[in-house]
């Protein structure tokens, strides 16, 4: 195991230990997206596994804007069902976000149990889900990404809502945004429409299907190509 030991910059004011690089070990690759990729890594300061969310910078460019926005909103969240940012450690190539390990996500959880979960599992998912989400709303943020795949399941079943990148704080007194956000098939209709008022409904509905999905074990709306297909 390898420590990665670039010149980074700290966040903190001093000696402190936290946003330097290395502080952490990379122990495995978790996923890769379009702009970041996610490690199982390890803390030498906390002293116990954590998640990496390594983001890729652009010279020119910078840090993306949903990076910003979620490091943000996240240094803000502090609630038992939302994942905890622990660190932000910048350097010329990265900006590497590091947040408390959770075993699963809800998607994967659910295709372990393809006829869907057992009742008493999806009420208390629920439970949790409602309550890190009223945590959100009662601060003005909507997710704007409700999905299984955003819900972090840890080994004793606590559920922590994840990936804050298209989360937004709501604006008072406009309440326009973009109609492009939440993954399709957890997409209200006047979403997908292009409607771009809206409140906490757009994350309440996802909810709604998700309810459905972790009864039934199958997606109530699954479009397959765009959104007109989805509309359908």
């Amino acid at each position: 195991m390898n420590i990665t030991r670039n010149n980074s910059s700290s966040l903190f004011q001093g000696d402190s230990p936290f946003g330097k690089s290395e502080a952490y070990i990379k122990l495995e690759q978790l996923g890769e997206g379009s702009y970041a990729t996610v490690y199982k890594g390890f803390s030498n300061l906390q002293n116990q596994v954590v998640a990496l969310k390594e983001i890729r910078l652009q010279e020119e460019e910078g840090a993306p804007f949903t990076a910003i926005r979620e490091a943000s909103l996240l240094k803000e969240l502090k609630h038992a069902n939302i994942v905890t940012l622990h660190d932000i450690v910048h350097t010329k190539e990265t900006l590497t976000f590091v947040f408390e390990y959770v075993h699963t996500d809800l998607s994967q959880y659910m295709e372990r149990h393809a006829d869907g979960l057992d009742p008493r599992n999806a009420r208390l998912f629920l439970f949790q889900l409602l309550r890190g989400l009223a945590y959100c709303h009662q601060r003005r943020v909507l997710h704007r990404d409700v999905k299984p795949q955003n819900l972090l399941i840890s080994e004793i079943g606590e559920l922590k809502l994840a990936d804050f990148g298209l989360a937004r704080a709501k604006s008072v007194p406009s309440h326009t945004y973009s109609h492009e956000v939440v993954t399709l098939w957890y997409r209200p209709p006047d979403v997908l429409l292009g409607s771009t008022e809206y409140s906490t409904s757009l994350d309440m509905w996802g909810v709604g299907c998700i309810f459905v999905e972790m009864i039934t074990g199958m997606a109530i709306f699954p479009g397959f190509r765009d959104t007109y297909d989805q509309l359908d």
